[in-house]
């Protein structure tokens, strides 16, 4: 065995998490391999598309509040250390019927941590921006401290610190098979190489279940669609229009301002196709609903951003049975790392997510309570 094939720690699957994650271990000179089916940042996985949205007060459960903090400083940090530009202050504007649960737990979480949120009634919403279109029992939760991450810059600033300290990425090189008790270590198999780790973080998104079938887990790579449309200058731009989701009842909307002439980007949380992720590709348009759904958004909400299709993309989002991360090690072995089924929010926590998987990897445990993402809920 070549001593150049063997590794103390081996991310396999180099995206969203497992690029933050590898660029965490190789700084603390860890002997890392990062090992991707692509060449990230690129647009097979869910983290193309440019940016993706940050918010403290967390609708999807006020559990995840701490480590949102978190992700914040380390997006900072990110931006300082890399000379990116990593995350913009637009606010972040949550609407919805005034029994939404979802904004509940958002009023609520932002009252346990004492976050700043501001809570609107539809007329302070039509006299802050007049060109958004409510029904009357609609509410607004303001957070203006949220915002986005630019995302394929923030991937590319880990790719960078992974680099700089010594990471071997190896890249357009899918792992075919693990074979977890070989006498080397752990032996990750590719069509043209062999590798060996003390241990291995398995961040592979939507062929999590394809690389580990043995596991049976609980996702489901889901199709999903996101557009840009063209908009009259000034009222849907940066630094007057906040980022947004719309509790539209039976769907979720999410959306962010016009950004240097590319348009109002708007994308559904929930809904899209059950897919097999090898068989995905850029088909925009495939479905009549891909433009059609968020079309009927704008005519009803934002009428005067309802303009001509800039561009339409498809990605990839994997979801969980119960919309919560899965983050564990694996039942059958403990130098397994397992981090997967981020359910269409789990971008904003990468940075986060980078710390706590290399904490895994390093020490076999994290400061951060990561208890509600383990596998023996399911098991």
């Amino acid at each position: 065995m070549k001593q150049e094939s063997f590794f103390d720690v081996a991310v396999i699957g180099a995206g969203t998490m497992g690029m933050a994650a590898g660029a965490f271990l190789a700084k603390q000179q860890v002997k890392t391999l990062l090992i991707d089916a692509f060449d990230p940042p690129h647009h097979h996985g869910s983290h193309h598309g440019g940016t993706r949205m940050i918010r403290h007060a967390y609708g999807e459960g006020r559990q995840y509040v701490s480590l949102v903090q978190r992700a914040q400083q380390l997006w900072t940090e990110l931006e300082e250390q890399s000379g990116y530009k990593i995350f913009e202050k637009t606010g972040v504007l949550g609407l919805g019927p005034k029994d939404s649960v979802f904004l509940h737990e958002t009023i609520e979480a932002a009252k346990k941590y004492n976050l700043q949120l501001e809570v609107l009634s539809g007329n302070e919403i039509k006299e802050k921006w007049p060109e958004i279109h409510l029904p009357e029992h609609y509410i607004g939760c303001l957070e203006k401290e949220s915002g986005l991450v630019y995302s394929e810059k923030a991937i590319q600033a880990y790719k960078e610190m992974a680099l700089e300290n010594g990471a071997k990425l190896v890249t357009n090189s899918p792992v075919l098979e693990i074979e977890m008790d070989n006498e080397n270590g752990i032996k990750m198999i590719t069509a043209d190489e062999e590798f060996y780790a003390k241990k291995i973080i398995v961040t592979v998104g939507a062929w999590a279940s394809k690389l580990l079938p043995n596991l049976k887990l609980p996702i489901q790579p889901v199709r999903k669609v996101v557009s840009w449309f063209k908009t009259p200058k000034g009222k849907f731009d940066i630094g007057h229009f906040p980022s947004f989701y719309v509790d539209d009842v039976d769907k979720m909307f999410y959306g962010f301002p016009n950004i240097d002439g590319t348009g109002i980007k708007l994308g559904r949380t929930d809904g899209g196709q059950p897919i097999d992720p090898d068989q995905h590709s850029q088909n925009f348009g495939a479905y009549e609903s891909d433009e059609g759904e968020l079309r009927d958004f704008l005519q009803t909400y934002l009428p005067e951003a309802n303009g001509s299709l800039v561009e339409g993309r498809t990605c990839l989002m994997t979801q969980s049975s119960d919309h919560h991360f899965i983050i564990d090690t694996l039942p059958e072995n403990d130098q397994v790392i397992l981090a997967c089924g981020f359910s269409g929010h789990g971008f904003k926590f990468a940075s986060v997510m980078g710390e706590v998987l290399s904490q895994l990897a390093v020490n076999g445990e994290t400061e951060h309570d990561i208890s509600l993402f383990a596998l023996n809920r399911y098991f």
